[in-house]
Formats: structure tokens, sequence, C-alpha cells
């Protein structure tokens, strides 16, 4: 979701098509087109991955990714926001 939107971002400014990014990352077309539209995680190394291949830095898409999995996570929960202030004072 978060970090979807980004690389699709940054792809487009770089004029990239989805499958060269998929060659680099050694997966199909489709599933680097899912991980882009939200609908398929990326794992932690392709995300870092695609940071050098965008040149940007590794903390702004690692703090993407893992913000997308907080929200997958909790999403549903009522108490989300609370969990979350929780967890923030601990950090």
């Amino acid at each position: 979701m978060y970090l979807g939107k980004r690389i699709k971002e940054l792809r487009e400014e770089k004029a990239l098509l989805q499958r060269q990014l998929a060659a680099e990352l050694e997966i199909d077309t489709p599933m680097y087109s899912k991980i882009e539209r939200g609908e398929r995680k990326a794992k932690r190394e392709q995300v870092i991955k695609l940071a050098k291949l965008f040149q940007v830095e590794e903390k702004e898409l690692l703090m993407l990714w893992l913000a997308g999995q907080v929200y997958e996570l909790v999403k549903d929960e009522e108490v989300a926001k609370e969990a979350i202030k929780v967890v923030e004072q601990n950090l």
C-alpha cells in the first residue's frame, strides 16, 4: 500500500518498466505489479534492492514497507491506535 505507491512513483520518474524491475528482483512481472498495487508484500531484501536501484535512502522505503505491514496487522482492531501508542512509548 504505502510502499507500492512510492515505488510506482520512483519507477515512473526513472522511466523504467515493471518488467525491468521484476528482472532485477528475480521475480516475474505480475508479482512485481502486485507489489506496486499493494496486493502482495515485498520482502525486506527486495525493498533494500529497490532502494539501491532507485538511488534513494533505504530508510525511506523500509519505513514505508514496515508501515504497510503494521497497518495490515492492526487495521481491523478497535484498539489499534491505543496499541500503537503503547508501542511508540516503548521504542
